[in-house]
C-alpha cells in the first residue's frame, strides 16, 4: 500500500463509540461510522442518496443516529 492510500483510508469507529452517540451526528461522525470518505458523504447527501436518514439544517446535515444503528445492524 502506498503512503497516499493509507493516509486516505478512513478510520471506523468501535460498536462503543456508536451506541454512545446522541440522537443526531454530524455528516463527518456518519461517514466514518460508514467507512465513507468525507466527498463521497456529501455526494450522497446532497442527492438525497445517503444510506440513512439526513436531516437538511441551514447550511449542515445531520444524520439521524437510530436510522445509522440501524442500518449497522446496532439498534437497540
Amino acid at each position: 500500500m502506498h503512503e497516499n492510500e493509507t493516509a486516505d483510508r478512513v478510520k471506523g469507529m468501535s460498536r462503543e463509540e456508536l451506541l454512545e452517540l446522541p440522537a443526531a451526528v454530524d455528516l463527518e461522525t456518519g461517514n466514518r461510522a460508514l467507512g465513507l470518505g468525507r466527498s463521497k458523504g456529501y455526494e450522497l447527501a446532497k442527492r438525497g442518496q445517503y444510506p440513512c436518514k439526513v436531516l437538511r439544517l441551514g447550511n449542515a446535515y445531520r444524520v439521524v443516529t437510530a436510522d445509522l444503528l440501524a442500518l449497522l445492524g446496532l439498534a437497540a
